[in-house]
């Protein structure tokens, strides 16, 4: 049972690895900090924050927003460690509200992994506050208890830090603030405001999904990428619109399945909120099913063991019978974990028959009939798909992997030969011509989602090997300047993305972002790299690094299209860029690892039906919305 929590209550934690869910109903910064016995903060090394979101047991958010998720371990935190306080703040220099009295009251709220919550808190009676200490975890005679706080800070978060005894408070307080700014820099030209009908608020980390952080998305680790298990099941101050009514199930059989059944301001949200349910319920399913197995088998082995460790069995049939009984548990078990899983799967797939026809364009597969009724839209979706998801208990059972917009990570399809057994069937020059036909799917879906003019896509194709693939956008001008071929194109295309990166964080530094150079193009900007690292120098290597790091904060996002092999020669260098990727591949592969459960889904990348036109039709919308722009 929850316990709901008013100010210095506390309760006991039953569990030692949670998750705090933050929903602030505005764009907030999450972080949290460790104190020893005294409840002292030795140093900025016992402070978790958007510049440093990273600690032994504990990992918060790189950005404000409205949701967050934190990861807590507390079997991992350091043995001095005997609290930890999690603390809100409202961003400076982003146009925002300047204290919790002008916004709706955050609601905090303990999670186990399973997502059931242990207990929860509402910071009320907030006035002029601009930070609060929320909550904090704290060791009391060996057990953790949870106690809510609710102790806010009219000085904001430097008075915060400065309260729990944190030298430089001042100076760590300008850093945090400075690092939420890079952060939001893509609000630089911002889509237009969203009405609680239409619209959602802003999204936090988190595609794969999760990326679907999540708990935000892990780093990219070889030879398994893991994949955001978060799903965002808002909570707010004032109730979302409510889900469509089941019709009425037939007595003894499970509810018939709606599309949008899920919490959400809006449908697109409930969508989405529903697909992240039910690849945490398949992955749930399946987890299960796999520990019966498990213990099946091992039971088994155990009964053999302890009968045929007795010399007695081994005269007459007492053997025979003893093997013949422990393989008759060992099916019993097997076959009714089967059958529940069955279920599952039955009820899942019902639910995907409905969910799929039902999906906006920028969540729907190439064979949805909503491309053939597409029109450019007004403001950018919350998420885009990247392909699917699906685990061997049931491969025609599949998952959107979607990712939410703006990207906050690169993307790198992998043209090289993986372990599957599709790439295996493939020649190299194959494989590559697949990942940058992927590439281009999905910078043909970027454009589709994104208002006309707000999303430019750049080529880097030093050989002209991808002229083919790049055919559908060069034919619509689609691309923002034609592919760059050789040394000097892949010097002048990483020159100006270098520039536009470093001219709008300086103006976010210096709270300017309308004094922008008018050549400085303020759309979001892809820059697809085919055939790395061909054409490149130390210099371009150095610039694309910077680009992949920085990029996304302020708009400019990568996509590679590389075998890592080929870029062997700069060994260990290029390890970071390598991470910062999210990794997908042209072909199924079952490389995305989801830490929570232990499987390996297999990614399918997305496809355009054989035949149809629907790339070219799209296309071609976009660029007649651009054109009347213009």
């Amino acid at each position: 049972m929850t316990a709901e929590l008013v100010r210095g209550q506390n309760h006991a934690l039953p569990q030692t690895r949670l998750e705090i869910r933050v929903a602030a109903g505005t764009p907030v910064v999450a972080g949290a900090t460790l104190g020893d016995e005294n409840g002292t903060v030795r140093g900025t090394e016992w402070i978790a924050h958007p510049g440093s979101p990273q600690l032994p047991g504990l990992e918060v958010s790189k950005q404000a927003a409205a949701d967050h998720r934190l990861a807590v371990d507390l079997d991992a935190l350091p043995a001095t460690v005997h609290r930890v306080t999690v603390l809100l703040a409202l961003p400076t220099g982003g146009g925002g509200p300047l204290r919790f009295g002008a916004v709706a009251a955050p609601f905090v709220a303990v999670t186990g992994l399973d997502g059931d919550e242990i207990a929860t808190f509402t910071l009320t009676s907030l006035d002029s506050e601009s930070a609060v200490a929320a909550l904090e975890l704290y060791r009391r005679q060996g057990a953790w208890k949870v106690r809510a706080v609710g102790q806010g800070y009219a000085g904001g978060l430097e008075a915060m830090l400065a309260d729990q005894g944190l030298p430089g408070a001042a100076a760590l307080a300008r850093s945090i603030q400075e690092a939420v700014g890079r952060a939001m820099a893509r609000s630089v030209a911002p889509p237009p405001p969203r009405t609680p009908d239409t619209g959602r608020t802003t999204p936090g980390t988190g595609p794969v999904p999760a990326q679907g952080g999540p708990r935000p998305a892990e780093p990219l680790t070889e030879p398994a990428a893991t994949i955001n298990y978060a799903h965002p099941r808002r909570q707010t101050s004032a109730p979302p619109p409510p889900p469509p009514a089941a019709p009425p199930a037939e007595p003894g059989r499970p509810a018939r399945p709606v599309a949008g059944d899920a919490t959400g301001w809006s449908m697109d949200e409930r969508l989405y909120n529903q697909i992240w349910g039910m690849f945490e319920d398949l992955a749930r399913t399946t987890a299960a099913y796999r520990s019966a197995v498990d213990f099946a088998e091992s039971r088994m082995e155990k009964e053999l063991d302890s009968a045929l460790s007795d010399p007695r069995s081994r005269i007459g049939g007492a053997g025979d019978r003893a093997r013949a009984e422990a393989r008759a548990k060992h099916d019993e078990l097997t076959a009714r974990a089967r059958e529940a899983l069955d279920r599952d799967l039955a009820q899942l797939a019902a639910e995907s028959d409905v969910v799929e026809p039902a999906l906006p364009a920028a969540f729907a597969r190439w064979d949805n009939p909503v491309w053939h009724a597409y029109r450019v839209p007004m403001e950018i979706p919350m998420a885009l798909r990247l392909g699917d998801l699906h685990l061997p208990e049931k491969p025609d059972l599949t998952i959107p992997l979607l990712v939410r917009l703006p990207l906050e990570r690169g993307l790198w399809i992998d043209s090289g030969r993986t372990s599957s057994e599709a790439a295996a069937l493939l020649d190299g020059d194959r494989l590559r011509g697949l990942a940058m036909e992927s590439a281009v799917l999905l910078a043909a879906r970027l454009l589709a989602v994104y208002p006309a003019d707000e999303f430019s896509v750049h080529v880097i194709d030093p050989a002209g090997t991808a002229a083919g693939a790049l055919a559908p956008l060069v034919r619509f001008g689609a691309l923002a300047t034609p592919p760059a071929p050789g040394a000097g194109g892949v010097s002048s295309v990483l020159a100006h993305l270098t520039r536009r990166v470093d001219l709008v964080q300086m103006a976010l530094r210096a709270r300017a972002a309308d004094s922008l150079p008018p050549d400085v193009d303020p759309a979001e900007q892809l820059l697809i790299v085919n055939d790395f690292p061909h054409g490149f120098d130390d210099r371009a290597v150095t610039q694309l690094r910077y680009l992949a790091d920085e990029g996304p904060s302020v708009g400019v996002h990568l996509m590679m299209v590389a075998d890592r092999e080929d870029a062997a020669g700069y060994g260990p260098v290029l390890d970071p860029l390598w991470r910062s990727l999210l990794r997908i591949t042209p072909v199924p592969d079952d490389h995305l690892a989801d830490p929570w459960v232990g499987h390996a889904w297999t990614y399918e990348p997305p496809r355009v039906p054989p035949g149809s036109r629907v790339l070219e039709q799209v296309l071609a919308r976009v660029a007649a919305a651009r054109h009347t722009r213009r």
